[in-house]
């Protein structure tokens, strides 16, 4: 089975993590997926393959006779899908890509545009893997996870591949910054593993950003608005105070690269209480602490003029820069961009504008750069993935286990 015909069928799992929820993982429908997962592992061969009480996925494929002192790799995806657009009753297709704007929707006129999306020219010949424009499609990170079991397929099939013995691990909750809370790191057993859950064909990632979640909770008073004057204090009002003092040039739509910011992830508010949810982010450690500082003086500022308790900061730490506990192990980008090459790839490094499960468990004892799937659009109705791309991400996978069993 190629890894596009298993992405097609793990699509149609709707596995949308929640951030608000308390369970782990955070949406049922997560193990729905890892249950159905474990199936395959074990019908494929993969024996040991099995679901923990946490949702999350492991098996293992023994070495190769006379490879068992190889380094044991290790792969990894996650399961669940973003919550910025819809993941249920996805209606995914393939389309062969002629050049052009893509139709995607006939009754409401949903097009995939080059003008928008002009990666789309360097697909032309190709079949690409769309959505009816409703929702987004799931390849982040689905297309890992189908990657992965035919690498594993590959594996378990052909007998004259030799390699170490391989590990595989199907995290939940990686959208909501939960993807290595449970993760057994020591169980797993990996000397060293890469993530799956990359973008275009060839991105080879072992820097990504310092993240932080903040909120904010403004606290007003509510007094009719017939005799509120001097006496109302609007909270939804000083709200909008608190964000309009962030530097507005740092705000992802005016950054890239390594250029960190803040983002306003949500705002709910009334007169008595509201709340600003943000995420924050930067490459460089010094400005990454020196952004949440900037948050907590604009909080403190407040608080004198409108008095003690009236704004409420928390930072919660969600991962930091790989970079630092890839660097002694380099062997992992020297052999990935080997194995890409080994396919016709010329492999890129770039700094992720985000965060993998593979930052997290770099910290947690486990070297994991991240690599790509071959998708585009991530987290929006416009993702797409060419059929060939995931072909090749298949095959850069069998030669990086086999590059670790010389």
């Amino acid at each position: 089975m190629r890894a596009h015909e298993r992405l097609l069928h793990y699509v149609s799992f709707g596995t949308q993590s929640d951030h608000t929820s308390e369970t782990v993982p955070s949406t049922a429908s997560q193990k729905v997926l890892g249950e159905a997962l474990v199936k395959e592992m074990k019908e494929m061969g993969i024996q040991d393959a099995f679901m923990d009480d946490m949702g999350y996925v492991y098996g293992t494929i023994p070495a190769t006779a006379g490879k068992e002192d190889k380094p044991v790799i290790g792969f990894i995806a996650h399961m669940d899908t973003a919550e910025d657009a819809s993941g249920d009753n996805i209606k995914a297709k393939i389309v062969e890509y002629q050049g052009g704007d893509v139709l995607l929707n006939e009754e409401k006129q949903i097009y995939l545009t080059e003008k928008e999306y002009p990666d789309l020219k360097k697909y032309v010949g190709q079949h690409l893997m769309v959505t009816d424009g409703t929702t987004l499609l799931g390849a982040d990170d689905k297309a890992g996870i189908a990657e992965i079991l035919t690498m594993a397929e590959c594996l378990l099939n052909d007998s004259t591949i030799e390699h170490g013995t391989i590990k595989i691990g199907f995290t939940p909750d990686e959208e909501v910054g939960h993807g290595a809370d449970h993760f057994d790191v020591a169980g797993f057993g990996a000397d060293f593993a890469y993530t799956v859950d990359g973008g275009e064909l060839g991105e080879l990632e072992y820097e990504n950003f310092n993240a932080g979640a903040a909120k904010v909770v403004v606290h007003g008073l509510s007094i009719h608005t017939g005799s509120a004057k001097n006496a109302m204090v609007n909270a939804s009002l000083l709200a909008m105070e608190y964000h309009n003092m962030l530097p507005v040039e740092q705000n992802p739509r005016y950054t890239e690269g390594y250029e960190g910011f803040f983002h306003l992830n949500s705002i709910n508010g009334r007169v008595e209480e509201a709340e600003l949810s943000y995420i924050i982010r930067d490459h460089d450690a010094v400005k990454y602490e020196q952004k949440k500082q900037v948050m907590q003086d604009i909080a403190d500022y407040l608080n004198k003029k409108y008095g003690e308790g009236t704004f409420e900061l928390t930072i919660t730490e969600s991962y930091r820069n790989m970079k630092e506990k890839i660097e002694p192990h380099m062997h992992l980008i020297d052999n990935a961009r080997e194995a890409f090459r080994q396919c016709g790839v010329e492999a890129v490094s770039i700094p992720i504008r985000g965060g993998t499960d593979g930052a997290r468990l770099s910290y947690m004892g486990l070297p994991c750069p991240n690599l790509s799937t071959g998708g585009h659009n991530f987290h929006g109705r416009f993702e797409y993935i060419p059929v060939e791309s995931m072909d090749k991400m298949t095959e850069t996978l069998v030669n990086i286990a086999k590059i670790y069993a010389l």
